[in-house]
């Protein structure tokens, strides 16, 4: 399978597995200097590896490239060992961030690969224009970041990594719901 046909894969199983709606979300990599990235309004049920969008990383993104373009390509300008990039909405990493602190995973995986989560308050009307340089900024430091009410960014070497840190940080979420769930 090549690389396109994988971010399709992923973008797809973010979907099927409830990380994102049919519509929702983005995913990227970058290959040398372009950048491969879902476009705008894509549809996870349908895309084709056809679909994606040629993005430089001089910061031309294309035509119908996704709304996170800008900050998938400023992403990869600070992160030079990062080759995938996974926006999703997983529902119990909003919720349990929706204070606007870092999260701080209590089950032993979470705290092994990510012992804090920054979580970022970024106003709706500001987004475009702040988003690229606070999450690129965050991701320098963590695998993983939490923009407050959005949604969850993952930044790794591969594909499957990104997945990983997304699927990962998901399921300690949920386990930090339920403990406060049960009054722990």
């Amino acid at each position: 399978m090549c690389t396109k046909e994988k971010l399709v894969a992923y973008y797809s199983w973010l979907r099927q597995y409830g990380y994102n709606d049919s519509h929702s979300g983005n995913a990227s990599f970058r290959e040398d200097d372009t950048v491969w990235i879902t476009p705008s309004g894509a549809c996870a049920d349908t895309l084709k590896s056809g679909d994606l969008v040629a993005c430089s990383m001089r910061g031309d993104a294309g035509e119908k490239a996704s709304f996170d373009a800008t900050l998938h390509i400023e992403v990869y300008r600070q992160n030079p060992e990062a080759r995938a990039l996974l926006h999703s909405h997983g529902p119990y990493s909003i919720a349990i961030t929706l204070d606007g602190k870092d999260f701080v995973p209590e089950d032993f995986e979470g705290q092994l690969y990510f012992p804090r989560v920054p979580v970022h308050r970024i106003p709706f009307d500001q987004y475009a224009e702040q988003s690229p340089q606070v999450v690129a900024n965050a991701l320098r430091e963590h695998c993983i970041t939490v923009t407050c009410g959005h949604g969850v960014y993952a930044c790794a070497g591969s594909l499957d990594l990104a997945y990983k840190w997304t699927c990962s940080l998901e399921q300690s979420a949920k386990i930090s719901h339920l403990a406060r769930q049960i009054g722990r």
